[in-house]
């Protein structure tokens, strides 16, 4: 049986076909097969230029989705689209989100505690030490580091990861089949068998300067906050700030010399408002991270009883008031009050602003590969 997954990884090699193209797509021919053999009259009618169809038939022609199959499947490389239980759920909820992810390692629920640590590639020896002891401090607090494998911060988190016996992701600008830069293999053989690499970009891409502001909306995307440890006033990692503030993450820099090149873009992000980092327990407690242990906790050891069953069926996508919630249910609002709370902490519902909230699927479920 074909694997319906194998043709969005075919669309997923056609330049100008993005999140909204693909979505666009599956609404106009019902499914990815059917988008796939389409003729270029069909595509023209749902709303596809005469270019990207023409980019279209040049990769349909030229390529075997039953061979990039047989060698995603050889790698080990687990693809993800937006249907699937184990698309992270953060990147899920940002504006038009990868529609589909290849990922090497394993995504665990857990990760959903992710927080972001970024940098410069220069970085001064006190940004080496305060990239390694806040990854450090967080890794072993149960939370799961977010980074891109660049030189330099970024390298630094990772391992700090690692060796503190936590998780860690690295979202990557090219293929998940390639490593760059070609000095860090070995770490990346070790997110591997401490987390993911994860791209959006299908197997093969190289690495290339247009690929990374997307990369960094991704590592923004995955994450409760973002933490900037040292970044000069052009840093990329200036580029997954401003992502982080309109996903409407938490946005931590680390304050340095006011003379020192990689300080500047901190310093002045601190200056517009990030949160200064002085310790790693402050994103811990502004984001209650110091209770990951007793949030899994509560997923594992309280099961759905009829009043969570109840206010679950109530909610959907739609954010739904408090008060409104109370009325459909009749039942007193400290009862749902208290109870959404606790399923807050399960991950089934969310509070979306104002007291508002909205349901979220299951748990998913661990993806080995």
């Amino acid at each position: 049986m074909v694997d319906p997954r194998m043709y969005l990884v075919g669309f997923n090699m056609v330049k100008g076909i993005g999140a909204v193209r693909f979505k666009t797509l599956l609404d106009g021919f019902g499914n990815a097969e059917a988008a796939w053999n389409a003729s270029p009259e069909a595509l023209v009618e749902v709303g596809l230029s005469r270019k990207i169809i023409e980019s279209f038939q040049r990769v349909r022609k030229g390529v075997s989705l039953e061979q990039i199959w047989e060698r995603i499947q050889s790698l080990g490389v687990n693809v993800l689209t937006w249907d699937d239980e184990g698309y992270p759920r953060h990147l899920k909820e940002i504006d038009q989100p990868p529609p589909i992810l290849y990922i090497r390692g394993s995504l665990l629920p857990e990760d959903e505690w992710a927080v972001a640590i970024v940098g410069t590639r220069r970085v001064t020896s006190y940004g080496h030490q305060v990239a390694e002891e806040v990854a450090t401090t967080l890794a072993q607090n149960g939370v799961t580091i977010v980074s891109g494998l660049a030189r330099g911060v970024d390298s630094i988190a990772h391992q700090a990861a690692v060796n503190a016996g936590g998780r860690t992701l690295a979202v990557l600008g090219n293929g998940v089949d390639l490593v760059y830069p070609p000095e860090n293999r070995r770490l990346a053989s070790q997110i591997i068998e401490h987390g993911a690499l994860i791209s959006d970009y299908a197997l093969g891409t190289p690495p290339d300067g247009l690929n990374f502001p997307p990369r960094n909306r991704m590592i923004s995307g995955l994450s409760m906050a973002v933490i900037i440890v040292e970044a000069g006033m052009t840093s990329g990692a200036l580029i997954t700030a401003s992502f982080a503030a309109e996903q409407g993450r938490d946005v931590f820099a680390v304050p340095g010399n006011i003379n020192a090149p990689q300080s500047q873009g901190t310093n002045r992000l601190i200056r517009d408002g990030a949160q200064p980092l002085l310790n790693p327990q402050d994103v811990l407690e502004a984001l209650n991270l110091t209770m990951v242990t007793e949030h899994r906790a509560v997923r594992v050891a309280l099961p759905s009883d009829p009043i969570e069953s109840r206010l679950y069926k109530l909610l959907s996508q739609e954010p739904m008031h408090v008060d409104e919630i109370r009325a459909q249910t009749d039942m007193p609002i400290e009862t749902v009050s208290a109870t959404l709370a606790m399923m807050e902490l399960k991950g089934m519902v969310r509070q979306v602003g104002g007291m508002n909230y909205v349901s979220v699927r299951e748990q998913p479920e661990t993806y080995e590969t």
